[in-house]
C-alpha cells in the first residue's frame, strides 16, 4: 500500500489560511506564532488546551526507562520526563 499522506509545514498553514482569508501571510504567520506560544505557556504551566472540535494539548508524565545508544549499541538509562501531548 503505497503511503499518499502529504505533509503541511507551518509556510504551507500561512499560505492556505491566508489565501482563505482577507488577512495576510505576515498576520497569519504572527497569529499562529503567537496561538503556539500561548499553546506551550499553557501546558508548561501544567494547564490543558481544548479546542473543541480538534483535540486538546496537555502534558503526560513518561516514566524512567532503558534505551539503546544508536552508535555505540550500549545501554543506557532514560529518565522520567514531562513530555508534550496532543489528543
Amino acid at each position: 500500500m503505497v503511503n499518499t499522506m502529504a505533509n503541511v509545514n507551518k509556510d504551507a498553514l500561512v499560505d492556505a489560511i491566508a489565501s482563505k482569508t482577507d488577512l495576510s501571510k505576515k498576520d497569519v504567520e504572527a497569529v499562529i506564532e503567537t496561538l503556539v506560544e500561548k499553546i506551550t505557556e499553557e501546558i508548561r504551566t501544567g494547564n490543558k488546551v481544548t479546542l473543541t472540535g480538534f483535540g486538546t494539548f496537555k502534558t503526560s508524565a513518561r516514566a524512567a526507562r532503558e534505551g539503546i545508544n544508536p552508535q555505540t549499541k550500549a545501554k543506557i538509562q532514560i529518565p522520567a520526563m514531562t513530555v508534550p501531548k496532543f489528543t
